[in-house]
């Protein structure tokens, strides 16, 4: 069946935060506001959100249920991923250099991801519109250990099952890989890796995921959690890095990377995907609000900053 050129959007990495909380940058929130606008005047089909959609949503259950309610107010159908800011990181048992933050009590853990899911439905889906299939999963699972990771990796070889579509587009949080596909394994402990071993799938699940992707005929992997955007492609496979609303970073890692802020448009039609990079019409100037950045210990969360009172 032919089908006339249609789009679909990708915006990720907002964290807008909350007043309610023991930290807030209204910048952020601002940005997310901007985004929002400029993606209801395009009017996709349906919008794809790649994670890190709160600020604290592994802390603050209610950071999750005010973006539900925002989403639910675009009235574009949107499918939704959770990001390590929304859940936990992804697993270490080993402490990374830096003494800001404890990385092993960051861990992704059940409770996190089940109420994520409590708010947003499944942690893994796949679906069919028109010529195109969209498969994405909460990645941070992988080598957690946990039993929603063995669940995860039974779904990832089902998917081999599905029907083809002409198209096929996964999106995750972390990058597959940061500069290669077979590059090793970054040590979180060495400082001058630190930021790749954040940013990436580690072996052997990389290679595992790479295997389902050149079976399930994969078009294009979108990836976000960097906040600089980046095109790599291997073995067939275009892997799109995709850009933040919130702030940039890494903007320094590639000659190639752009960071600036916006998010990423897709016009579909027989003969193709078209991706186009959508930049904020306006970024924030407000430097106003409160709190660390990052990942701070339970000891730096001071909620006596907050502009407003926490739900009871």
């Amino acid at each position: 069946m032919a089908f006339e050129k249609w789009s679909f959007v990708h915006v990720a990495d907002m964290q807008p935060g909350s007043p309610k909380s023991y930290r807030f940058k209204p910048a952020f929130l601002e940005n997310w506001h901007t985004a929002r606008e400029q993606i209801m005047e395009i009017q996709p089909e349906f919008m794809l959100i790649g994670g890190d959609i709160t600020r604290d949503g592994n802390v603050h259950k209610w950071e999750l249920e005010e973006m539900k309610a925002d989403f639910n107010a675009l009235s574009i159908p949107y499918h939704v991923i959770p990001g390590n800011m929304d859940t936990g990181n992804k697993h270490t048992n080993r402490q990374g250099p830096w003494q800001d933050r404890d990385d092993i009590s960051l861990n992704i853990t059940s409770e996190q991801v089940q109420q994520f899911a409590s708010v947003f439905g499944p942690l893994w889906w796949s679906f069919v519109h028109k010529n195109l299939r969209v498969s994405g999963f909460c990645d941070m699972l992988l080598g957690s250990g946990l039993p929603e990771e063995t669940a995860l990796w039974q779904w990832l070889a089902n998917q081999r099952n599905q029907p083809p579509a002409k198209y096929h587009i996964w999106i995750m949080h972390y990058a597959l890989f940061i500069n290669e596909l077979h590059e090793p394994n970054h040590d979180i402990a060495d400082p001058d890796h630190y930021t790749d071993w954040y940013f990436g799938i580690d072996e052997p699940h990389r290679s595992r995921l790479m295997d389902i992707f050149k079976a399930t005929n994969t078009t294009r992997v979108i990836t976000a959690h960097i906040h600089c955007r980046k095109d790599h492609f291997t073995e067939g496979i275009a892997f799109d890095l995709a850009p933040a609303t919130c702030f940039a970073q890494w903007h320094d890692k590639w000659s190639d990377g752009d960071p600036t802020l916006g998010f990423l448009k897709y016009n579909v039609s027989q003969t193709g995907i078209e991706k186009t990079f959508v930049p904020l019409e306006k970024i924030s100037a407000r430097t106003d609000g409160y709190g660390p950045g990052g990942h701070p210990k339970p000891e730096a969360r001071d909620y006596s900053l907050a502009w407003k009172k926490q739900p009871e």
